[in-house]
């Protein structure tokens, strides 16, 4: 199991270029599907669709999101797919299963306050203030992934034209856009906080951690999490979080979907789409308080005469 296992991860990192973090989630989705197998005395090569449908059943139980069954299913169908190519089994054993049907849920997205907020909550002009005040900019302004953030270089950063050259999925490049106050922000950092980051003069990373060293996505998730609890907003603030709100806000502010796509790096406008439903609720939200506030005052109004 272990050897096959190890080969289909080799395959993923070889030919689809995914990365570490996706190549964890494979990787666990499959050894949780094979654990229950193995409850159940079955070889990971001689499983069948009840197997299958049981593990679901169980997961179901456990109160899992659908969102992430749907995503354990699509891993565990892609390594059967795998061991068929391979020669490893005669049959696709899943062949034909499909995944749970899953509603599609809006992302949140942060206010203009709110936003502000958050910029707000970094305090001071120490090397370390000024480079979480950089990615604070660039997370909202750019609206690039936290993976595609931690990434970058010096060299990837543009402030005269203000872009950002980023190495998206897939190792797709595209150029993001960033306003002054971004591009403000960043060339401060450059000029004041990160000469006094930097040990080595190779180095080539934008944001540096203490040590010198490239800083990690879960340095950045803990940073934007302490800066939304300082701001007071809900602990449930995330790096992503950032992006949904760039993306709802240009396109609340009149840009065209097929822009947002691309500053976004998405591959299918489909994926961006997504954000016009957020801000046609967001926009049923406020007629529905306007218009309500309005008739109950008519009401209050005609009650008193």
């Amino acid at each position: 199991m272990e050897k096959l296992l190890q080969a289909y991860l080799h395959f993923l990192q070889a030919e689809r270029n995914l990365s570490p973090y996706t190549l964890r989630n494979y990787e666990s989705d499959l050894r949780s599907f094979f654990s229950y197998a193995e409850d159940a005395g079955r070889d990971i090569r001689d499983v069948d669709r009840y197997l299958l449908r049981g593990y679901l059943a169980r997961l179901r139980e456990q109160k899992m999101a659908p969102g992430s069954i749907t995503r354990k299913v699509s891993s565990i169908r892609s390594f059967y797919r795998f061991l068929v190519r391979q020669g490893h089994i005669e049959h696709d054993p899943l062949a034909g299963v499909h995944s749970p049907k899953k509603g599609r849920r809006l992302p949140s997205f942060l206010s203009p306050k709110q936003v502000l907020a958050i910029l707000g909550a970094v305090e001071g002009d120490s090397p370390k203030a000024l480079r979480d005040r950089a990615i604070l900019e660039l997370l909202y302004a750019a609206g690039v992934r936290i993976s595609e953030l931690v990434a970058l270089d010096v060299s990837d950063v543009d402030i005269r034209e203000q872009e950002v050259r980023v190495l998206g999925k897939g190792n797709k490049e595209r150029i993001a856009l960033m306003g002054r106050a971004a591009a403000d922000a960043l060339q401060r950092y450059l000029r004041e906080g990160r000469p006094a980051l930097v040990q080595r003069s190779h180095e080539r990373a934008l944001f540096l951690n203490k040590e010198g060293d490239r800083l990690s996505a879960r340095a950045v998730q803990i940073m934007v999490r302490r800066c939304a609890l300082k701001a007071g907003l809900d602990e449930r603030v995330f790096p992503h979080l950032l992006r949904h709100t760039f993306a709802t806000h240009m396109l609340d502010g009149g840009a065209d979907l097929r822009v947002v796509q691309e500053l976004l790096g998405h591959a299918s406008v489909g994926s961006t789409q997504i954000y016009t439903h957020v801000s046609e609720a967001e926009k049923r939200r406020m007629y529905d308080a306007a218009f309500y506030n309005v008739w109950r005052s008519r009401r209050k109004q005609s009650e008193d005469e």
